[in-house]
């Protein structure tokens, strides 16, 4: 008992320590929530705490209250939280563009596509040319390609210039190409000029050959250009998107995004790759890598092949429905040479390739010449037909899968024209390619497709468009689970650009990225994914959108 009466003062002094240490102050707590870590073993938890933009400490609301105190403290609701969506895949500055031009997306005919150009007209009477996207022939009647002369009927005097759905075409009217000075079809190579009955441009012009006319399109003023990525940013947020990877931007560009970073005029996570020229290379290689907190430029995007909707694809075979294999935008010369010499560099290589015989050569290439795929993590883009005996060469040769699931459901109502009942399943298999190199960047391919990540969730679940069609789902061997799929707009995401270790999950020590939103993705019913909305997005611990 004497010994009972000593030590008890000691344990109370100790208890009362112990007090005085557990009301740390940090910056945020956020508590009453079902937290989706996205960890290794995809644990729950149900409060953390964030300090200087920081994960510091996650568990129970219980053990975080009474350890933490904090400037801001958020009530989830019993909402859930994930990490902050991650797009793989996207076009930020294209987005931003389609803010300001002619959205021509779903239009279901040549009249519809008219109609909507004669209202921007209207609207925009200061532009000095029409610039507009979206259009897709595949949703028309007729399902061909359009020509000048349904254009030059309604606007003869005022350049026009309209990207497809793909941005791999482009449909002008006679006044730009009167501008372009572009009046035969002479052979472009990586592209193609598609002549009328007489020879004469007909006014498509498909992917290398649209740079014949888009290049004299007025640049926007750098003001302008910011306010159109500001407005771009916040749709973003908006559907709780914290990182983006921008596929492909020019030096201009580059240098612009880089100024808006230094400047802290825009708060997204970019990871940016450089659509370079081969005679570019070099040059970025002696520029070297640039990395900040919110920007990266360390990886760069080659161009193999166009889209399959435009038939750009580069196949093995011809397509089902036409007599041609599509084309290369390069010469196979041209991209070995040009993969060889980013091997000995520290940048990563992330390869558009659509078609089969795309795919076989990048794969082929790659595996030449990388050293230790394993580490580098080069990715190839779409990865979008893949022969059968060409899928063991993504795990052969450690190539990342970098996937758009609503480009299965897009492409889907016509997507078996093109390549037959065959090769249609080698097509958009994505389970398949999971199986290969064990994950899958998960991305949206903006504006080609929505924004909002919750599409490609649930495209990649249900293997079905917004109305539920196809009944049990488009070639649903291919399908993803939940978790797969939250792991690839996520932790799979970041590891695609090397980030695993600062973003991607919520853990100790990482940004502190999170959406919360007003239902839980994990368990409700496939067909109310696409309506659920985002309550709250947040970047290193600050809001950046709240609904």
């Amino acid at each position: 008992m004497a010994f009972i009466n000593r030590i008890f003062p000691i344990l109370l002094f100790i208890a009362f320590l112990s007090s005085c240490t557990t009301n740390t102050q940090v910056d945020l707590i956020v508590f009453n929530a079902k937290i989706y870590t996205v960890d290794s073993t995809f644990t729950t938890a149900e409060a953390f705490a964030v300090k200087n933009g920081i994960f510091i400490d996650i568990g129970t609301s219980e053990s975080i209250l009474q350890r933490y105190k904090a400037k801001e403290t958020i009530d989830a609701k019993g909402n859930p939280i994930y990490p902050g969506f991650y797009d793989a895949h996207a076009h930020f500055f294209m987005f931003s563009e389609l803010l300001d031009q002619a959205d021509l997306t779903g239009a279901t005919s040549v009249a519809e596509v008219i109609k909507r150009l004669k209202t921007y007209r209207l609207s925009n009477p200061e532009k000095k040319w029409i610039v507009g996207a979206g259009w897709d022939q595949n949703l028309w009647p007729e399902k061909t390609f359009p020509t000048k002369d349904s254009l030059d009927k309604y606007f003869p005097d005022i350049p026009i210039y309209l990207s497809r759905i793909d941005y791999h075409a482009a449909w002008v009217n006679s006044k730009a190409l009167e501008i372009a000075r572009l009046d035969s079809t002479a052979m472009v190579e990586g592209g193609l000029v598609i002549a009328d009955s007489i020879g004469q441009p007909a006014g498509i012009l498909i992917d290398n050959a649209t740079s014949l006319v888009s290049i004299y399109i007025p640049e926007a003023a750098e003001i302008d250009l910011l306010k159109s990525l500001r407005r771009a940013q916040d749709s973003l947020f908006s559907v709780g998107l914290t990182t983006i990877v921008d596929a492909g931007l020019d030096p201009d560009q580059l240098e612009i995004l880089t100024k808006f970073y230094s400047q802290d005029s825009l708060k997204i996570r970019d990871y940016a790759m450089i659509l370079a020229k081969p005679n570019d290379i070099e040059n970025y290689i002696r520029k070297g890598i640039y990395d900040s907190e919110r920007l990266s430029i360390k990886s760069v995007k080659l161009m193999a092949d166009g889209a399959l909707g435009s038939r750009g694809a580069c196949l093995l075979e011809h397509y089902h429905d036409h007599p041609s294999n599509g084309f290369l935008l390069r010469s196979p010369a041209e991209f070995d040479q040009t993969i060889q010499l980013l091997a000995n560099s520290p940048f990563q290589v992330n390869t558009h390739a659509i078609g089969d015989s795309a795919n076989r050569l990048i794969l082929d290439a790659y595996g030449r010449h990388l050293k230790d795929g394993k580490s580098r993590r080069w990715r190839i883009e779409h990865a979008q037909v893949i022969a059968p005996e060409d899928f063991k060469k993504f795990s052969e040769f450690y190539i990342i899968p970098s996937i758009q699931p609503t480009h299965a459901t897009s492409d889907m109502y016509w997507a078996e024209e093109r390549l037959g009942t065959e090769r249609i399943k080698g097509a958009y298999a994505y389970k398949q390619l999971l199986q290969q190199y064990g994950l899958v960047a998960l991305g949206s391919d903006f504006p080609v497709e929505h924004f909002n990540p919750l599409y490609g969730f649930h495209a990649a679940v249900a293997r079905v468009d917004k109305t539920g069609f196809p009944h049990g789902g488009f070639q649903m061997e291919n399908s993803l689970t939940r978790e797969e799929a939250l792991r690839g707009m996520t932790i799979w995401a970041a590891f695609s650009c090397f980030q695993e270790q600062k973003r991607g999950s919520i853990e100790k020590g990482k940004d502190a990225d999170f959406v919360i939103l007003e239902d839980d993705i994990m368990t409700l019913p496939d067909n109310r994914l696409r309506d659920v909305k985002t309550k709250r997005t947040v970047i290193a611990g600050e809001t950046v959108f709240l609904r």
